[in-house]
């Protein structure tokens, strides 16, 4: 590295993800000098975006707004696939559900009007984006149907996301230190920041700066803070991304007098495979979820389903269905399908790195289950099986009603009976993702004070921003908020330069 590596630049931004990415970008729009500095090094860089499948939760009325964002999608797919629509009142309401109404409306509301159009900023910078056909659609009549709002996901995944923000950052001369991990904020006698800390090759660097915008994650892989503030045995919990996600931002902000914001005791949480790794791998990449569950169900150690497994669209119970399987004896469930909806099962149920038993009778299955009461577990089996509605019609495209009334945890759709071998079950254990405590940001991505007044020069997005999700989340927010509040924050950031 030169000598001028860290110095003076008019916009400091603290982390290298799909938020921090637009930050920059919109930074640089306003004529600012940008920098960005990255803990990870260069081959990990890009946060939890590296490592996420690449759902994109964004407004669209119809298939016209998709070719927007998909300007290669072929004629036969707009006419003979059903894309649906997703309106702005249902993505306002689905994150007020989703969230029990704890979510803040101002945010909300702007995450859902700023979503389409951010997406088409992106697609300009030279991201791109593909439909989502694995993971958010089924074939119905031999016609695919996306359900649950969500038909779009960033080209090439996570890493694709990374690589072609990345690209568009370098084309745009936005400067980016990789192994450089911001330490603390400098502020002025007024309050406003005018330096960052960055250690950076052995040595801590203070880099002069007009403005700051963090960017760096939440607190998911720090195990202490895990324990802190979510609870007991959440630092046993595996991280399905990166390991550098800290919450360093949270508190070098804290330190100079942010407001905590949002659901601190919550997190993203879900199914993830019980051998995995302690944190994510990028050569499996999110494979290690098993998020296909609304198919079958689940049962625990004690042989007993816990949960309703088809309470409502995977994008809506994924996020939360993880803390249940943690609150489980010994943490974790087995995933139980039989051959009837196997070929439905998502992708990741096929790579090689997978904890999974097969068999050709139930009585067999449950002695596979390692960890479960077989006899109990066979009870369960049977008394589910009995209490499917087997003359409602199964259609894993809609909320079928197809139910289990009258045993515990009944399964409200999608429910059929586990009578057609072989059989087959996944080990899960809980994956967290990423927390939900963060900052307080005003409308224009400010972080504010304890007064609720904004902090001069400081900025805030993505993971580390709190007030938008509490309990759940509904699927592919998390990217679209990230590049949302991004935009708003480094445009922010660079008109306060100006």
């Amino acid at each position: 590295m030169g000598s001028d590596t860290f110095e003076r630049v008019d916009v400091v931004v603290v982390g290298a993800g799909n938020a921090a990415a637009c930050a920059a970008l919109a930074a640089r729009e306003q004529g600012a000098s940008v920098l960005m500095v990255e803990a990870a090094p260069q081959s990990q860089a890009g946060g939890n975006t590296r490592y996420t499948a690449g759902a994109m939760r964004v407004v669209f009325n119809g298939v016209d707004d998709l070719v927007q964002l998909m300007p290669d999608l072929t004629d036969d797919e707009r006419a003979n696939v059903n894309f649906g629509s997703y309106s702005n009142q249902q993505y306002f309401e689905d994150m007020a559900r989703i969230t029990q109404y704890r979510a803040d409306p101002d945010l909300v509301d702007l995450l859902v009007r700023h979503s389409f159009p951010t997406l088409v900023w992106m697609r300009e910078k030279g991201v791109r984006f593909q439909p989502s056909y694995g993971r958010q659609a089924f074939k119905v009549d031999g016609k695919f149907t996306f359900w649950g709002g969500l038909a779009v996901e960033a080209w090439g995944g996570g890493e694709g996301l990374v690589e072609l923000e990345h690209k568009a950052c370098g084309r745009e001369g936005v400067r980016l230190v990789y192994e450089a991990a911001a330490q603390s904020l400098v502020t002025d006698e007024h309050g406003a920041v005018t330096a960052v800390l960055v250690r950076h090759a052995g040595r801590v660097h203070r880099v002069e700066c007009k403005a700051v915008v963090l960017a760096s994650g939440g607190f998911q892989s720090n195990a202490e803070w895990r324990a802190r503030y979510l609870g007991t045995n959440w630092d046993l919990a595996k991280v399905r991304g990166t390991k550098f996600n800290t919450g360093a931002g949270i508190r070098m902000a804290l330190d100079i007098g942010a407001m905590p914001f949002g659901h601190w005791s919550g997190c993203h949480a879900v199914g993830w495979d019980l051998n995995a790794p302690s944190f994510g791998d990028l050569a499996v990449g999110d494979g290690f979820q098993k998020h296909s569950y609304p198919l079958g169900i689940m049962v625990n150690a004690r042989g007993e389903r816990f949960v309703d497994e088809g309470a409502d669209f995977r994008n809506y119970t994924y996020a939360k269905y993880g803390a249940v399987i943690l609150a489980q004896p010994d943490m974790f469930a087995w995933q139980v399908f039989d051959a009837k909806v196997t070929e439905l099962l998502r992708d990741e149920y096929r790579i090689r790195e997978v904890t999974k038993v097969r068999a050709d009778s139930l009585e067999q299955l449950v002695t596979k289950l390692e960890g479960v009461d077989p006899q109990r577990c066979l009870e369960t089996l049977n008394a589910f099986n009995d209490a499917v509605q087997v003359d409602v019609p199964f259609n894993p495209a809609v909320k079928d009603g197809r139910a289990t009334p009258g045993i515990p945890f009944p399964k409200t759709n999608w429910a059929n009976r586990l009578d057609t071998p072989p059989y087959e079950a996944y080990a899960v254990t809980c994956g967290i993702t990423f927390t939900f405590g963060g900052l307080k940001i005003t409308t224009n991505g400010e972080v504010a004070d304890t007064a609720e007044q904004p902090i001069a020069g400081l900025f805030a997005c993505g993971e580390l921003v709190g007030g938008l999700f509490y309990h759940n989340y509904p699927g592919g927010t998390g990217l679209v908020a990230g590049s949302v509040f991004g935009k708003i924050a480094g445009t922010s950031a660079g008109q306060f330069v100006a």
